[in-house]
C-alpha cells in the first residue's frame, strides 16, 4: 500500500474511531456483495497472501481452510453483515508472533489487491479498511 493510502486510513481511524458495532443502516455488507463478494475477497486475499515474500512465512503452520472461514465471518461481521465471528480476539490469535508494522500493511496491501481484482468500488474498499484498522493495534508486537 502506498503512504498516500496509510494516511488516508489513519485519517479514518482519527475520523472515526472504532466501533464495536457498525452503524444502523449499514450498507457496507451489501457494497462489498454480500457472502459471496467477502468470500472472494477472502480467499483472493488468501492467495495474495501465499506469493507474498513478505509474510507468508506466517501462515506456513496455519490451517488455512479454517483461517478461511473465521476470515470470512470477521470481515461479514465487521462490515455489518448477519454473521457472528466465532474466533479467537485478534490479540490472542496474533500472540507471539511479534508481528512489526510492515508484516501488519503487506496483508492490507494483500487484501487491498483482493478487492481491486474483484472490483470492489475504492470507496468501499476505504470503509472495509477503515472498519478493519482499528484491530492494528490488537495485531502488532503481540
Amino acid at each position: 500500500m502506498k503512504l498516500g493510502r496509510l494516511v488516508l486510513v489513519a485519517v479514518l481511524l482519527g475520523l472515526f474511531g472504532c466501533t464495536a458495532q457498525p452503524p444502523a443502516g449499514d450498507r457496507l455488507y451489501q457494497e462489498l456483495g454480500g457472502q459471496p463478494g467477502i468470500t472472494r475477497i477472502v480467499e483472493g486475499m488468501l492467495l495474495n497472501v501465499a506469493r507474498d515474500s513478505r509474510i507468508r512465512h506466517y501462515f506456513a503452520n496455519v490451517d488455512i481452510g479454517r483461517l478461511r472461514g473465521l476470515l470470512i465471518q470477521k470481515f461479514c461481521t465487521d462490515a455489518g453483515g448477519p454473521c457472528h465471528y466465532e474466533g479467537a480476539s485478534m490479540a490472542e490469535s496474533h500472540r507471539g508472533l511479534n508481528l512489526q508494522p510492515a508484516d501488519f500493511n503487506a496483508l492490507v496491501e494483500d487484501l487491498q489487491l483482493a478487492m481491486q481484482q474483484d472490483g470492489v468500488p475504492q470507496r468501499t474498499q476505504n470503509a472495509l479498511l477503515a472498519r478493519l484498522a482499528p484491530q492494528r493495534g490488537e495485531v502488532i508486537r503481540q
